[in-house]
């Protein structure tokens, strides 16, 4: 690989690292100070929603002003915040500047998660854009799976607060590889003219693109059923493995280490390998369909954990068909505004599926309430395909009369 390459890549890694490290112990630390599961689940949400919160407002941003520089921005400044909340800390004590640290490192967070999706199609001309997002998945995913490993170590050896100096150091390490990329690629991004307004008319644009293009509102249709099975996933994992089939907290531990493993090796796979859009799309949505019914209706660990496995492996596959194709259709000038509200559209389901297992999972059982889901989630593939389809056959249709009566004349 490049050295101007691997330099982006591990400051995606770090900045991954760092930014994991502290959503373990936030809530981590506020169930330890408090004893409340409670306040954990509160500050956990604060940490949380204004990451998703905020992806309309950073995509616009990124089309507004220079990618890079607010990658820069995003990083430095989570640095900076950690180095404040810590001297605060130190001066009033008090575990609310953590959490306060954690929603604001968020948004700078996605600004810096919408930064590098508008600067990749546009900085790695040696490589295919399906194989630069399978090793950006692939750094983005090791510093997941690292991050929660390296701070229950640090935390052996330190308290909370010199873990958040330690995290202030890798933010700052992560800008010095994008100083590093700057310098060895020496690439000239193409500047356009910014749409006016930060709020209205950058949405009015997004939803316009939306509108327009059913290419858009099938991958948001489909990117709704794959977040309907994956937030169930994450929802009723521990209580499936540990409640349901009646394993230990090794068990549950050893399966998601297999997740991690299984993603990092499939997107080595498709780093290697092209294939198909259409085959990546088709082969993932029904895989983590099937990943879902096989967790639903299976009575052992051995059949959830397959199904489980399918459906972490080819998320991550989705998500390569998912991204190619806005990469493709949305006008670059409009990258990061789309990108940033169908983000948003994406993942508002998540939480939708967290809540009907909330509500649905003590009269029903957890089970069928991932059936339930797996279901809606077939239901939304199948009528997407056909939606999408159907508007183009118009078009198609078009395209032939035209074409006869360009050879009659």
């Amino acid at each position: 690989m490049r050295k101007d390459y691997l330099a982006f890549f591990m400051s995606l890694f770090l900045s991954r690292l760092a930014d994991q490290i502290l959503l373990f112990i936030v809530p981590l630390v506020v169930f330890q100070t408090t004893q409340s599961a409670a306040w954990a689940g509160l500050a956990f949400s604060v940490e949380s929603l204004p990451r998703f919160l905020a992806f309309p407002v950073c995509g616009a941003l990124c089309d507004k002003y220079p990618p890079v520089r607010i990658l820069h921005i995003s990083q430095v400044y989570r640095a900076v915040l950690c180095l404040l909340a810590m001297a605060l800390y130190g001066v009033f004590g008090g575990i609310g500047w953590l959490v306060a640290l954690s929603a604001l490192c968020g948004v700078l967070t996605t600004q810096g998660v919408m930064a590098r999706e508008v600067l990749m199609p546009h900085i790695f001309h040696h490589y295919r854009y399906t194989q630069t997002l399978s090793y950006s998945q692939i750094a983005d995913q090791t510093g997941l799976v690292l991050g929660p490993l390296l701070a229950a170590l640090m935390l052996e050896v330190w308290a909370w607060h010199w873990v958040v100096l330690g995290i202030a150091g890798l933010f700052l390490l992560a800008d010095l590889s994008m100083l590093m990329w700057q310098r060895l690629s020496h690439v000239t991004l193409e500047v356009f003219e910014p749409t006016q307004g930060l709020w209205l008319q950058p949405l009015r644009v997004a939803f316009g693109h939306i509108r327009d293009r059913a290419e858009l509102k099938k991958i948001i249709t489909l990117a709704v059923g794959v977040n309907l099975i994956v937030g169930v996933t994450l929802a009723t994992s521990a209580a499936m493995v540990i409640g349901e089939y009646g394993a230990d907290k090794d068990h549950y531990a050893g399966l998601q280490a297999a997740g991690a493993v299984a993603t990092i090796l499939i997107l080595f796979v498709l780093a290697r390998v092209a294939l198909p859009l259409r085959l990546l799309g088709g082969a993932g949505y029904s895989m983590i369909a099937v990943g879902a019914f096989v967790c639903a209706l299976s009575p052992n660990l051995l059949g959830y954990g397959l199904g489980f496995l399918l459906i972490v492996v080819f998320d991550k596959v989705f998500n390569v068909y998912m991204r190619t194709t806005r990469q493709r259709v949305i006008p670059a000038q409009d990258f990061g505004k789309t990108v940033g509200v169908i983000t948003l559209l994406n993942n508002l389901s998540q939480p939708f599926a967290g809540l009907l297992v909330a509500l649905l999972a003590a009269p029903l059982g957890t089970q069928p309430v991932v059936l339930i889901l797996a279901v809606l989630a077939s239901l939304l593939g199948g009528g997407a395909g056909w939606w999408f389809a159907k508007e183009h056959r118009p078009a198609a249709v078009t395209s032939i009369l035209e074409a006869d009566q360009h050879a009659g004349k």
